[in-house]
């Protein structure tokens, strides 16, 4: 798979998480919007919300997501306009790879604690699980293309990929 083809799908499953997130802030707030993904009593998003339980740290857990993926697309950018350097790629994948972390624990929160399951909490998840497999993809294909890795961090490209 290009380089281009898999920062495309970063930027994407990233845009589109935040876009979901941005929903899932409206719908805590709005009383009708829960009624969208609230199906049945375990299928509920209105269950989900009214648990007392969608704060971690003191945050509520929408905004993890809209921050998470804002900084999904601020890092991502930053990798890609600073292709010569390994570390934006592999924070991206750390920064990825935490956000599945916490996606596992919001959903233990739902299924564990609250009995219910939030539709459109399990889709911004997803999103964020595209968004690390891609940052998975793309540190694997610039570790094919790129050379050892210079004093300040950086690589150069043997391969264009692009």
């Amino acid at each position: 798979m290009r380089i281009r083809t898999i920062r495309s799908l970063i930027y994407l499953a990233a845009g589109i998480g935040l876009i979901v997130s941005i929903f899932a802030a409206f719908e805590y707030y709005e009383a009708s919007l829960r009624a969208l993904c609230t199906i049945s009593a375990f299928f509920s998003c209105a269950a989900v919300d009214q648990s007392g339980k969608t704060t971690t740290l003191g945050i509520p857990d929408y905004l993890w997501g809209v921050g998470g993926f804002v900084l999904i697309l601020i890092v991502a950018g930053i990798a890609e306009s600073r292709s010569a350097e390994r570390r934006w790629p592999y924070l991206l994948l750390g920064l990825t790879a935490f956000g599945v972390a916490f996606s596992l624990y919001f959903l233990y929160v739902q299924l564990a604690l609250i009995g219910a399951f939030c539709v459109v909490c399990a889709t911004a998840d997803a999103f964020g699980w595209l968004a690390f497999a891609g940052a998975i993809l793309l540190v694997r294909r610039l570790t094919e293309v790129t050379g050892p890795a210079d004093d300040d961090g950086g690589a150069e490209i043997r391969g264009s990929g692009a």
